[in-house]
């Protein structure tokens, strides 16, 4: 076993074990961490000792809360955008290189798992769920805008529900988490060790995924599936605030359950960045057209690197996480003043350096 403080390596029984170590932040990713977990993923390759991939995170809250916004912060505050720029070129690479991975890799989102989470457990060739997961793309919520190929993802879910969730960062169960297609496997938090004691004496190496079904459950119906009319109808609209009309004449039309929840969901979009939100739609709308995830990561790394030179940003991240008093103000305030061809101009940023 190695210990790099922020990554435990361990290989048992061919099986390769890369455990997320930094508890006290749930986890959330660093340079460092980025850089290790490439570097052996890379060297796993060609491994003859390596023939599966587990990756997890430790503490009892989650996998991976997903980038270390308070660097960023840090980042902005110190005018040292490249630093974050050089983390998200690094990050997206390890996403597509998790994605492309030749030997089966199986991510475990037992707790919260969102954003940088999201990248590393999303495109992982297993992904298993258990009743404590909850998962989340919340880059809005900073004034930013989904990244590590989750606009790939969340384009690719059923209807406009990844419309839905990315532009509200709303949170999914395990549930909702299968029936988009964000996750593969339901296994109860219980038999997780029991699953991983089962990798390392499995008797042949080529069937992880049967493995697994021995774990497998049924978990309850999703919930999110049940509110596909409201969504679909509403969110299928060209811009942020054609959305919000819709769900405002849904709530206005409507006396079933449905209208509250598109009411709570005008709400939760007009708290949210104008500038981030146009940016998110576009970038969505243009990855369902897109051929590959790399391509998508390069869509986000354009529209990311802009960002990051925005106020909103540093702002969303200072009402979020430093301040934590909840009340961003956002520059502009208004989508009327946002310039037109906005969001064409973000998503078609020149790179100062390509990703690929």
């Amino acid at each position: 076993m190695t210990d790099t403080s922020q990554i435990v390596i361990s290989v048992h029984e061919s099986v390769g074990r890369l455990t997320l170590n930094r508890p006290d932040a749930l986890n959330a990713l660093s340079q460092e961490m980025v850089t290790v977990l490439t570097d052996t993923l890379t060297a796993w390759i060609d491994s003859s000792e390596i023939s599966l991939v587990v990756l997890d995170g430790a503490g009892d809250r989650g996998l991976c809360a997903g980038g270390d916004v308070r660097v960023m912060y840090e980042n902005a505050v110190a005018g040292n955008a490249e630093a974050t720029r050089r983390f998200l070129r690094d990050e997206y690479r390890l996403n597509a290189l998790i994605s492309e991975y030749p030997k089966p890799f199986v991510a475990i989102m037992d707790g919260l798992t969102m954003g940088g989470g999201i990248g590393l457990a999303g495109h992982a060739g297993i992904r298993i769920v258990t009743e404590r997961s909850r998962l989340a793309m919340p880059e809005t919520r900073i004034g930013f805008c989904p990244d590590v190929g989750g606009t790939w993802l969340l384009s690719r879910s059923p209807g406009e529900l990844g419309t839905y969730l990315g532009l509200g960062a709303v949170s999914l169960t395990a549930s909702d988490a299968l029936a988009i297609g964000l996750a593969d496997y339901f296994v109860p938090s219980a038999l997780v060790p029991h699953l991983l004691q089962a990798f390392a004496e499995r008797a042949d190496p080529g069937s992880p995924s049967e493995i697994v079904l021995l774990f497998d459950e049924t978990p309850e119906p999703s919930k999110l599936m049940a509110q596909r009319g409201w969504i679909d109808a509403c969110y299928a609209a060209d811009t942020v605030p054609e959305i919000c009309a819709n769900l405002r004449a849904w709530a206005d039309t409507h006396s079933d359950p449905a209208a509250a929840a598109a009411n709570v969901a005008a709400d939760n979009l007009g708290s949210l960045s104008p500038t981030a939100l146009t940016v998110t739609l576009a970038a969505l709308r243009t990855s369902r057209t897109l051929p590959n995830l790399r391509a998508a990561l390069e869509l986000e790394f354009r529209a990311a690197t802009w960002l990051l030179s925005q106020p909103d940003l540093r702002e969303g991240i200072r009402a979020q996480v430093i301040d934590k008093d909840r009340s961003p103000s956002w520059t502009p305030a208004r989508f009327d003043d946002l310039p037109a061809g906005l969001a064409e101009r973000v998503l078609g940023h020149p790179l100062a350096e390509a990703l690929w």
